[in-house]
């Protein structure tokens, strides 16, 4: 980077939350040029310009933007963006996703329009998205400042540009009162049939529901709740593997075994010990 440049940013090494969750977020001032893509994400990310101008491509869509303009990225969708070369642009950004994630974009109204949008009336969404990057961190605390710093910029472009929520009028309640039963049983022995008729619907129109309003299966969300549930039992309790299984849900302690290494990369017996690593490591940084 030249002196112009610089860059701070965080990326979160664990997702302990499945409602919603940050990402990455950062700050940047861009050299000449400076591009990423043509690519996709996995999550949302959200840009917002401070000083400068750069282009954003987004479904064969050029556009040219400059300072009090926004950009958004979504899961899946091909983008490439890239800095002015004489009047690079200086951008901060918050990336997320997570169950909720969704639903609460759906609430901005961004999913709705063009990808982009405008709001210079005052510095309140580089304020709330420089809050984000302040209380970055990895343990649970910072975790919890840095979602609510989220759902703060969220509900902002709610204000801004959001319409009234039409969710209760697509099955977007039923969804509800399925996690909440799960978050209420899982770690008894339910399944999919016991879900659905909690809520009073087939086990089919509960998949459909929960595809589209969490790109999620039912079955997924409660494997991934469990998971999520064991993770803290095994960072805040001096419990063995076979003891987590049980206590998140599982009866067989070598599928939960499979299970939590395919969702979190190492085995429940080596969790603590490559968490502990993995956050010694971003705080040298």
């Amino acid at each position: 980077m030249t002196n112009d440049e610089f860059r701070r940013s965080f990326r979160v090494p664990f997702h302990n939350s499945l409602g919603l969750a940050v990402y990455s977020c950062g700050v940047q001032r861009c050299g000449a040029c400076h591009s990423w893509g043509p690519a996709v994400r996995d999550h949302y990310l959200i840009h917002y310009i401070l000083s400068g101008h750069g282009a954003f491509t987004s479904g064969g869509q050029e556009y040219h933007l400059s300072t009090g303009d926004g950009f958004l990225v979504e899961p899946s969708h091909v983008v490439h963006y890239v800095a002015d070369r004489e009047e690079p642009w200086e951008y901060c950004w918050v990336g997320f996703n997570g169950s909720d994630a969704k639903r609460l974009m759906g609430q901005t109204g961004l999913l709705d329009r063009s990808p982009v949008f405008h709001y210079e009336e005052d510095r309140l969404f580089e304020e709330l998205l420089l809050k984000i990057c302040n209380a970055s961190g990895s343990s649970p605390s910072d975790e919890a400042r840095m979602e609510s710093g989220l759902l703060l910029f969220l509900a902002a472009l709610m204000d801004k540009f959001g319409v009234p929520s039409t969710q209760q009028a697509n099955g977007y309640e039923y969804v509800q009162k399925a996690i909440k039963f799960i978050e209420y049983n899982y770690s008894s022995d339910i399944g999919i049939t016991d879900i659905a008729s909690s809520v009073g619907i087939s086990r089919s129109h509960l998949y459909r529901l929960f595809m589209q309003h969490i790109s999620l299966s039912p079955n997924e969300y409660l494997m991934r709740y469990r998971i999520s549930k064991a993770s803290e039992l095994l960072e805040s309790r001096n419990l063995s593997v076979g003891e987590v299984a049980y206590s998140a849900g599982f009866s067989d302690q070598l599928y939960f075994s499979r299970v939590f290494k395919k969702c979190m990369g190492t085995p429940p017996s080596r969790f603590t010990c490559y968490e502990r690593a993995a956050k010694t490591k971003e705080d040298s940084k």
